[in-house]
């Protein structure tokens, strides 16, 4: 809250030109602004460990997917070799399965020679219990069958989960851990999405309901990066800020090559041909906002 009634002090100083010559006849309105990261991840590990590897520092770029770090997977790596062999054991189905062909091929004798009455009831209605019996016991097998592929399929993923993989494309910030210590609910590296990028500002109150989402501005960073790019509006808040008499406006620029940096200071200028528009008419008023955070670099224009 105080920055923002810092940023807004800015605002109120810089919008105080009315009616001044060098105001007189302007059209266009320029905020300045910050240019920031689109997204700020801390990557952390689904389940406690010690880290074997990390395998991206500070100022790497790292891709979407890409293996950032790896916890001590002995035992796991065990127990998948384990599940694994036990998925692949068919020897009791096998077994199972020639017992029910014998035990189908031994009712069809005695049935035949029930109907000779040649045995009494109680033989064949022996070897019916044991044909069932053998059916069940195949069904068993299969489904312990079953049960040793999912825990294979477990045991996978478990061993997935000692591996760290970036959620986005961008920037190490930070790194955290080192290999040997011990992570379970600490971020191991930070990662900044760099492409796009945010661009925030606060506008003065009396611009609200001018600037409005879809509205293409030029961004200008400071220096040593310079240039100027097209920028989107993204976001604009529905929320004023009663201390500085301010509210947020988020611009959006692709920055496919990365060649803007996060962090750097710019302008943000809206054409003349929205100035009209943004300033109803009131061709002698000149305002600047600082822009704090979130922006997208576009193409250079």
């Amino acid at each position: 809250m105080k920055l923002k009634m810092i940023y807004g002090l800015g605002l109120v100083l810089a919008a105080a030109t009315l009616n001044s010559p060098s105001g007189a006849g302007a059209e266009s309105v320029a905020l300045d602004g910050l240019i920031e990261p689109y997204l700020i991840v801390k990557v952390g590990s689904a389940v406690p460990g010690i880290l074997n590897t990390v395998e991206a520092d500070r100022g790497d770029l790292v891709r979407k997917g890409q293996v950032l770090a790896k916890l001590q997977s002995n035992v796991e790596r065990a127990a998948l070799e384990l599940a694994r062999a036990r998925a692949r054991m068919k020897g009791t189905i096998h077994s199972r399965r020639a017992r029910l062909e014998y035990t189908k091929r031994r009712m069809e004798r005695m049935e035949a020679l029930f109907k000779k009455k040649v045995i009494p009831l109680e033989e064949i209605d022996e070897s019916r219990t044991v044909r069932e019996m053998a059916e069940k016991e195949l069904e068993e097998a299969l489904e312990n069958m079953g049960l040793a592929e999912l825990e294979h399929r477990r045991s996978v993923e478990m061993l997935k989960r000692m591996t760290i993989s970036s959620p986005i494309a961008g920037v190490v910030m930070e790194r955290f851990l080192a290999p040997g210590e011990y992570v379970e609910d600490q971020p191991i590296l930070q990662i900044a999405q760099i492409d796009p990028l945010n661009v925030e500002v606060f506008a003065p109150v009396e611009l609200l309901g001018s600037i409005k989402i879809g509205l293409i501005a030029k961004v200008q960073p400071m220096t040593p990066v310079g240039g100027a790019y097209s920028a989107k509006v993204k976001i604009v808040d529905r929320v004023v800020d009663a201390a500085s008499a301010t509210f947020g406006v988020r611009l959006e620029i692709p920055n496919p090559e990365n060649r803007i940096a996060a962090g750097i200071r710019c302008k943000v200028i809206y054409p003349d041909k929205y100035g009209a528009v943004l300033l109803k008419g009131r061709a002698d008023i000149s305002c600047t906002a600082i822009l704090v955070k979130g922006a997208h670099p576009l193409r250079p224009s």
